[in-house]
């Protein structure tokens, strides 16, 4: 059971948190999957950073494929959230994509705003499908070393 403490209470920003802490905070059985994926498949090791961002300050993972961004991952009491940046370079390749994505993930796609940044998605990682949703769509970030 998860104390009430938030997270940037439980890890101020002097104070980063071990891989096991953010394991036990995130309590989420696809977390260490997703992990594992993103090294095996990229080579990609989480680097925690500091956010003082005024909605939601606190520590999270970002994960890099050489020096290209695959995804941030933010962490709360029982969810993942990955964020993955879509170029507008790889929209048209991204609606071929997420025919195969689950209805949510399609959804979230069409709800988020494009601009010439490109679409910042906010994936919460909630089922064995969306973990396979999020693969894809890192997969038009950088191909994997390992299918």
């Amino acid at each position: 059971m998860q104390d009430a403490k938030t997270w940037a209470q439980r890890f101020p920003m002097d104070r980063p948190p071990s891989m096991e802490e953010l394991d036990r905070y995130a309590d989420n059985p696809l977390w260490p999957e997703l992990r594992r994926y993103l090294k095996d498949a990229y080579g990609a090791e989480p680097r925690t950073e500091y956010s003082r961002c005024g909605l939601e300050p606190g520590w999270n993972l970002k994960f890099k494929k050489g020096s290209k961004s695959l995804a941030t991952v933010y962490l709360r009491p029982g969810y993942v959230t990955a964020m993955i940046s879509i170029a507008p370079k790889d929209e048209p390749e991204a609606e071929g994509v997420l025919l195969t994505c689950t209805e949510y993930t399609r959804t979230l796609y069409h709800n988020t705003a494009s601009s010439k940044m490109g679409r910042w998605l906010m994936v919460d990682l909630t089922s064995p499908e969306i973990l396979e949703d999020i693969k894809s769509l890192l997969a038009l970030r950088a191909k994997p070393a390992k299918q």
